[in-house]
């Protein structure tokens, strides 16, 4: 290690005074790391009890932990619940192990097999919609969720989730809440709640079910294994027991589902901030798509330029994954500074997507920053809302066919007003959410 590499820099007293204010006054885990982000700098170190994590932000450092230097460190962390929840997931291990999931996995999420997932995602979203009165008001955060579940399950998955929605929505949630920040970071060892343990135990149940079910169903038809179905193709693969295939699953249903309901949710609220690019997206979705309940092709979703511009805004402002979590087994230097053994290593995608040295008005919500052909200028690794390097998002291309098809659909066939939205604000969880949630009337634009 160099003889120049620096101390970890921590906050002054009188800085840390007002970053504990700040963190007291919204009790928000984003605001505290947003003050020490402007008091102390591009790269810090948390120093609370039991909880002392390097935090770093730009393109610099995202470019050295998830590419040039991501050997060097490890994503499991045994004290962390995700990982108890996730146990082999391939989100949660490490080396060759990871490496072999993600092969088994890529395949039915690349982009050749999502598109033809297109006329599902089409009906699954007026599944929903179908059930919106003219006029009433929809927490599009739940909805979201509903959608985000149906499409997750069904085409991934092929498996109707709808009949199971009701019993395993509060499961769920208990799920997100599990791994979520909370006291489990100053006191790892705490007990888990007896909801918790029920919530995991009911999506075991279910999980375990549709197991048996498809590996019975393969096994009498003694069919190859559908491209476009993750849960065969994990079934096909030697050696995959059931508790594998449950981790697998298990992780595609939270980390999947959970960001695109984020990411959705996010986009109508700031359409619904601001109406006049909403009415440019829907008029780009009637040149387009038309008004057919048909849906659309493949080169008709390519074709929504604008929308993919508020998308991409969208996920530089309140990108689902707002942080990335590693640790070092050893003694490391991170830019110029040392990193001791064993120390949790945070890069922060929501601060570098904010970050003022390298965006034009940071905050402001921009659409035309993605222009094609005439984007802002920024470093590579400055805008990262899939991650980068080998361990990107696997998710990444099925996430943005399913928002461009979703959208087109939703503001096709209604009107969105924003209801409350001085009151929306990130919440850092398990994904970057718009609590309390995101109030908005719809109103039909045709008649049925």
């Amino acid at each position: 290690m160099s003889e120049t590499v620096q101390p970890l820099p921590i906050a002054e007293p009188r800085s840390g005074l007002k970053v504990l204010r700040g963190l007291a006054r919204d009790r928000s885990l984003l605001t505290a790391l947003s003050l020490m982000r402007t008091y102390v700098g591009p790269v810090f170190q948390i120093t609370m009890p039991r909880f002392r994590p390097a935090v770093f932000v730009g393109p610099d450092a995202n470019r050295q932990i998830l590419v040039t230097a991501r050997d060097q460190f490890s994503w499991r962390n045994e004290s962390d619940p995700v990982v108890r929840l996730l146990r082999r997931g391939m989100l949660v291990v490490d080396g060759e192990e990871h490496d072999h999931y993600r092969d088994v996995m890529d395949p039915p999420l690349q982009r050749r097999n999502v598109l033809p997932h297109i006329p599902a995602f089409w009906r699954y979203t007026d599944n929903v919609i179908d059930t919106w009165a003219d006029g009433s008001t929809q927490d599009m955060l739940v909805e979201m969720r509903k959608l985000a579940l149906l499409i997750l399950m069904g085409t991934t998955f092929h498996v109707d989730f709808a009949p199971d929605m009701e019993r395993l929505w509060q499961p769920i949630l208990h799920l997100i809440e599990y791994i979520s920040p909370g006291l489990w970071i100053v006191w790892p060892d705490a007990p888990s709640k007896a909801s918790h343990r029920r919530a995991i135990a009911a999506m075991d149940d279910y999980l375990y079910a549709i197991i048996r079910a498809r590996r019975a169903q393969l096994e009498q038809q003694g069919v190859a294994p559908d491209p476009t179905d993750l849960l065969e193709n994990l079934i096909a693969t030697p050696g995959m027991t059931d508790d594998l295939i449950r981790d697998q699953l298990l992780t595609m249903l939270i980390a999947g589902h959970d960001t695109s309901t984020a990411l959705l949710a996010w986009v109508l609220y700031l359409l619904g901030m601001h109406p006049a690019t909403m009415r440019q997206v829907q008029a780009e979705v009637d040149a387009v798509v038309g008004t057919q309940d048909e849906p659309p092709t493949a080169e008709q979703v390519n074709e929504l330029h604008f929308l993919d511009q508020v998308i991409k805004e969208t996920l530089r402002l309140y990108p689902p994954i707002h942080i990335g979590n590693r640790r070092v087994p050893q003694d490391s230097e991170i830019c110029g500074y040392r990193v001791p053994e064993g120390t949790r290593v945070m890069y922060s995608i929501y601060l570098s997507h904010r970050d003022k040295d390298h965006w034009r008005d940071p905050d402001a919500f921009c659409p035309a920053r993605f222009e094609r052909g005439q984007e802002e200028k920024v470093p590579p690794f400055t805008y990262v809302p899939f991650g980068g390097g080998p361990r990107n998002c696997i998710g990444a291309a099925f996430a943005q066919v399913e928002a461009r098809t979703v959208l087109a659909r939703m503001l096709q066939r209604f009107h969105f007003e924003l209801l409350d939205g001085d009151k929306i604000h990130p919440h850092m969880g398990a994904t970057l959410e718009p609590r309390p949630g995101v109030r908005m009337r719809v109103a039909r634009r045709f008649a049925p």
